[in-house]
């Protein structure tokens, strides 16, 4: 069975012919994006040998009958970025961590540290830690790891956290507005990131549900370094174009970044699992103003609370940035993120994978889009049919020559 194509059904035969030409519109300017096919011999026979691919590929198998459920999210989204930072509230110190955008997952091991410094620099070791999504969870888990006794209060406890919505890419990216951050800022970023990257790092595997896996960014124009890869390199590893023969992509330039994928079922389940065998109580509770975290017993509060803090303390840069994903049955042949440059994305999960392409500012509704869905599954179903036949269109070439 040729790969990418769903169990039972047979690919179209495709002569040596036809197989070899759609591979030569293919490297010679690819048909994604509104660029056009360039012309070809008018001898397709003429064309180099089909060379085999290096590493297997297969199309994920798209269609709305697929699609087992739908997720919406709201992204915690402060423009300026994310709020890192101490303040007094009536002789209680209150450490900010929140406002971290689409990067939450991300950047949460890195500004969890950046917030036991803050506390650290206190007589204090015994904290509050206000929300258990994966921010309050990395920061409970690396307060106890310095001696602190924590105790964490939450609205909601995983699975219900907006964690658990979240794709899981490691990329420190949709975290703040490049116009509108200072370089004090800048410089806390790139430490954070840093920071978070070496610590996902430890915990790669099964248990915690991260792994490292091969991301493809599509283009019809050549891909140049990004604002972020230049600002901090270190964290984006494996960075190579590839050869218009080594993929069946769409498109006629490809970049490969190896980045790591956090299941986030798995992971939070075992931070929480992590943060309880450590001795802290999870407090089920909401607080509806800074009067109620003030009256807690621990002598310093940790806010982790997303976009809770728009209401507790009055922030109003803080908005929501609504995503929407559709998660397909899962596929274990699919091994990389796709990222074709349209506002789409596909990341492989083992709980199905995720479709993505929706980043609304403002937009407060949890209410599935109907119109958002047929969006992002019709743009994935023609994505991937033209993987499927250009990997089809590759496989018959190589069976049919007989040099390799």
């Amino acid at each position: 069975m040729i790969r990418g194509f769903p169990a039972g059904s047979a690919p179209r035969q495709i002569p040596r012919r036809e197989a070899v030409r759609r591979l030569g519109i293919v490297a010679a300017g690819g048909v994604f994006g509104g660029c056009a096919g360039a012309s070809v011999a008018s001898d397709p026979l003429a064309a180099p040998a089909v060379r085999p691919w290096t590493r297997d590929w297969a199309a994920v198998h798209v269609a709305p009958e697929l699609v087992t459920r739908t997720i919406v999210g709201l992204r915690p989204y402060r423009s300026s970025g994310f709020v890192l930072r101490t303040e007094m509230h009536d002789d209680k110190p209150v450490v900010h961590n929140y406002g971290h955008g689409g990067g939450g997952i991300t950047m949460s091991w890195g500004t969890a540290h950046l917030a036991m410094e803050e506390a650290l620099s206190t007589e204090h070791r015994e904290a509050a830690v206000i929300g258990c999504g994966a921010v309050g969870l990395a920061t409970a888990r690396l307060f106890q790891r310095h001696g602190f006794k924590v105790r964490m209060y939450a609205r909601d406890l995983p699975p219900e956290t907006t964690s658990n919505i979240a794709a899981g890419q490691w990329s420190p990216f949709s975290v703040f507005s490049a116009g509108s951050v200072t370089d004090a800022f800048m410089s806390q970023f790139r430490r954070a990131a840093r920071l978070a990257y070496r610590h996902y790092q430890d915990l790669v595997g099964p248990d915690y549900g991260v792994s490292w896996i091969d991301n493809f960014s599509l283009s019809s124009s050549p891909i140049g370094a990004g604002a972020l890869e230049r600002e901090i390199p270190d964290v984006f590893p494996g960075i190579r174009d590839l050869a218009p023969d080594e993929h069946p992509f769409p498109a006629p330039y490809v970049r490969r970044v190896v980045t790591m994928i956090v299941e986030t079922s798995t992971y939070l389940r075992a931070m929480e699992r992590d943060v309880r065998l450590a001795g802290a109580d999870i407090v089920v509770r909401e607080f509806v103003d800074v009067a109620e975290l003030v009256a807690l017993p621990e002598p310093i509060v940790i806010n982790c609370t997303g976009l809770g803090a728009r209401q507790l303390f009055g922030d109003e840069d803080l908005v929501p940035v609504r995503g929407q994903l559709e998660v397909v049955r899962p596929q274990t042949e699919i091994d990389y993120i796709l990222l074709p440059g349209n506002g789409l994305y596909m990341m492989p999960r083992r709980d199905g994978i995720v479709l993505g392409g929706s980043f609304e500012n403002g937009n407060w509704s949890l209410e599935p889009d109907p119109a958002t869905s047929r969006r992002i599954v019709s743009g994935h179903v023609e994505l991937f049919g033209q993987i499927a036949e250009n990997i089809a269109a590759h496989q018959a070439a190589i069976g049919a020559d007989a040099t390799w």
